[in-house]
């Protein structure tokens, strides 16, 4: 019978991996402080507004060199957006 190694777990038993030790690491720290809290809100902030930003200075350097309107500037906005919320993501699920 062949062994299995840790990549090619469960999704189910990595999850009950990661909220054990995110139990056990309660349990040895204690509740996080206030001002923990709030910097994680501020990162995840950050997180999501930087991305936008420059989706949003990339568009309108764009469409000022090609005179186009907003033809670059929304959709960059709706990308930035989206990288921001995706990288949020993956934040908040490795911590």
């Amino acid at each position: 019978m062949s062994q299995k190694l840790p990549e090619d777990e469960d999704d189910l038993v990595r999850g009950i991996r990661l909220h054990s030790e995110r139990h056990r690491r309660w349990l040895r720290e204690g509740e996080a402080s206030v001002g923990r809290r709030l910097a994680q809100i501020g990162v995840l902030g950050w997180m999501i507004v930087v991305p936008m930003l420059l989706g949003v200075a990339l568009g309108r350097w764009l469409d000022g060199r090609l005179n186009s309107g907003l033809f670059w500037t929304a959709p960059l906005l709706m990308i930035g957006l989206g990288l921001g919320c995706w990288s949020a993501w993956k934040w908040i699920e490795r911590s």
